[in-house]
């Protein structure tokens, strides 16, 4: 029984759509954003954090590598960037930028 679940697991992780350690599409990147910055990065006035959607992408790029380089101060965004690469930040920075105010 145990190892049946493990395998429905293990072919339900390898199926389920998302954002792997070598994905650069900006739209399942952002999905773990979405907690803090909302939906497609569209946060309330009254929000504690920035609202990224249409925000310039040279500017969601400068942030994120300077969170994920400890240049920036945070309270978990330098931890999470850490888990970001160039070209992941990338990917991010573009679908933010693509998006509506």
């Amino acid at each position: 029984m145990r190892s049946s679940l493990l395998v429905v697991a293990l072919v339900l992780g390898a199926w389920a759509p998302g954002a792997s350690a070598q994905d650069t599409s900006g739209r399942n990147l952002a999905a773990a954003c979405a907690i803090c910055h909302g939906t497609s990065g569209h946060v309330p006035a009254s929000a504690p954090v920035s609202a990224l959607a249409g925000m310039p992408r040279e500017q969601i790029t400068e942030r994120m590598r300077a969170f994920r380089d400890g240049k920036r101060a945070a309270t978990v965004m330098h931890q999470i960037a850490k888990g970001y690469t160039d070209a992941q930040i990338d990917a991010l920075a573009a679908f933010y930028a693509a998006q509506k105010r």
